[in-house]
């Protein structure tokens, strides 16, 4: 074991005792010191891949929520992942819902979060993301200020402020923590809305795909709605799912908390809604698969369910930052394998499974 995964798991211990977003700013503290796991570029001709036309190393990315102002993109451009998405940014800054907002389902080994889009507004993230490295895919989570009078309009004020230093941006209308958000999901509002983040898209000096992370609690009508929806704006791709607001099976003491819920529960129900995805989409659309994943095994379902490529983070919590490292090298040999030369070859596979 290296010094370095060493101290990592007595740290893990130590944060595990703390009040989980105060752990969570800890955890952002040693990326920008340089003190998490950094392995470097993980790749191979296997892992290789291009998404949306970006070329990643590895098809495993770190999920935005977790370095909500991108204060650690050094550190985590050393971290392993192929791709890494900061945010959610919205115009103003804004201090979210009141604390205690974040939850530990240690017996679930789960999470929910009620945060609200905190974050330092996109001026300052802009700032930041400016003076991002440029070894890495690094994206930015789209959001829409609370007390907005036109929130369709903020998430291309974001796009237009902060598009230039970015690979990729993601529009965010699945957060359960910001009221009524999640009805720009619906057919009408959702066109309205992409149309005008194309149209602010195609006003960048540097054309960059377009990503929008949905909802896991949708219906097969809205999946495919949404699906239409996103073919006919030209959409680069489907981020499923982001976190829901089911509490089946839980055994925690915090499952009543308010807010969304992240982790091993949500594995099953966000792999269903992306089968369905890559069913009704017939391949057209790269699909982003996340939740749930904590291992290479759960990695690779997603992509052979549909997936181009995957995203964690909620497992981070329980596994640590050299987790993306394993599930990362693990993938590599279940690909080998199983006889695939590369990723791409193994998406959809086994999306059947799912359906």
């Amino acid at each position: 074991m290296s010094l370095a995964k060493m101290f990592e798991g007595l740290g893990m211990k130590a944060l595990r005792n703390i009040d989980p977003e105060h752990s969570h700013g800890l955890a952002i503290r040693a990326l920008e010191m340089g003190l998490a796991n950094a392995p470097g570029e993980i790749t191979s001709s296997r892992l290789k891949t291009t998404v949306a036309g970006l070329s990643l190393p590895n098809p495993v990315g770190l999920a935005a929520g977790f370095d909500k102002n991108a204060t650690a993109l050094n550190g985590l451009a050393k971290s392993g992942f192929g791709f890494v998405e900061v945010g959610a940014a919205t115009p103003r800054p804004q201090p979210g819902n009141p604390k205690p907002r974040l939850f530990r389902l240690s017996e679930d080994h789960a999470a929910i979060n009620r945060f609200g889009f905190n974050n330092d507004g996109m001026e300052t993230i802009g700032a930041r993301l400016a003076k991002r490295p440029q070894n890495a895919v690094i994206g930015l989570n789209l959001g829409a200020n609370k007390d907005s009078d036109n929130r369709a309009e903020d998430f291309a004020r974001v796009l237009a402020h902060c598009g230039t230093h970015l690979d990729f941006a993601t529009v965010n209308v699945s957060s359960p923590n910001t009221e009524k958000l999640r009805d720009l999901q619906g057919k009408a509002a959702l066109a309205a809305l992409l149309k005008g983040v194309m149209e602010t898209r195609d006003s960048l000096s540097r054309k960059i795909p377009i990503f929008l992370k949905i909802a896991p609690d949708l219906s097969d009508a809205e999946i495919s709605e949404i699906a239409e929806v996103a073919l006919e704006a030209n959409l680069d791709a489907i981020i499923a799912t982001n976190t829901t607001l089911s509490r089946d099976g839980l055994a925690s003491a915090h499952k009543g908390e308010a807010g969304g819920l992240s982790g091993a529960p949500l594995f099953e129900k966000s792999t269903k809604v992306l089968a369905r995805l890559s069913d009704i989409s017939a391949g057209k659309l790269p699909l982003i698969g996340v939740g749930g994943i904590s291992s290479a095994e759960q990695a690779y379902a997603k992509i052979c369910a549909g997936a181009s490529a995957v995203q964690l983070y909620t497992a981070l919590v329980y596994g640590g930052f050299s987790l993306a490292e394993k599930i990362v090298r693990d993938l590599d040999a279940l690909l080998a394998r199983d006889g695939f030369a590369n990723v791409s070859e193994a998406i959809g596979s086994k999306r059947k499974d799912w359906l």
